[in-house]
Formats: C-alpha cells, structure tokens, sequence
C-alpha cells in the first residue's frame, strides 16, 4: 500500500487510548489500546503494538496484536506479524514466520455472522 493512501499517521513511539473509528485506511506504528471500528484497512506496522477489539475490512499486520480480530474481508499477516487471540475472517494469508496463537474462524457466511454468534453465546 502505498504511504499516499494512507488516511491517518498513529506514528512509533505514542501510546493511543480508546475507540478509533475511520474510513479509508490508517496506519499505527505505536501502541493502540482500545476498539478500532472501520470497514476500511487497518495497517499495524512492526512495532506496533495493538490491544482490543477490531472491527475492520481488512488487516495488514506486520506487528502485534493481542484481543479479537473481526477482518470482515480478508486478514494479511507478514513474517513479522505475532497474533494473540480470536481471529474472524473469510480470507486468511500467512507468511512463514508469523506467529497466530489462537482460535481462527474462516466463515463464508461472513464475518457478522460469526460476531452476532460469539455475542450470544457470551
């Protein structure tokens, strides 16, 4: 993805709290704590560090993220990616090396579904 496509900068080095909501695509090189909601994508570079829950079209993960991941079109994670937690997608590309430690759910009956499910069932 080119750097002009980006709509936000969450730059290396500063801590972010709480829900971020966006169109387009942002990109987080620092540490996200919180709920991300979008149907865009949702870049997090390799030292970043993201906690919550994310609602997102798409997920390009080269970083860490620990909590639920909803990648209601696709998730892309890179050689340096290390996922903790439940991963929801219909699309799922891994590169050797990364690291998915968790529940995945790959659903062709979509990603809302599943989370309308997982809510019920709590």
């Amino acid at each position: 993805m080119a750097r002009d496509e980006i709509n936000a900068f969450l730059g290396s080095g500063t801590d972010y709290h709480g829900k971020l909501s966006f169109q387009g695509a942002v990109r987080i090189d620092g540490n996200f704590s919180g709920e991300v909601e979008s149907e865009g994508t949702l870049v997090v570079g390799k030292d970043a560090r993201v906690e919550g829950v994310l609602r997102i079209g798409q997920l390009v993960l080269s970083g860490k993220v620990t909590g639920e991941v909803y990648a209601r079109d696709k998730a892309v994670l890179h050689k340096t990616a290390n996922l903790q937690g439940d991963l929801v997608t219909p699309v799922l590309v891994v590169e050797e090396g990364a690291v998915l430690e968790g529940r995945v759910t790959m659903s062709s009956t979509g990603v809302e579904a599943v989370e309308t499910e997982t809510e019920e069932i709590s």
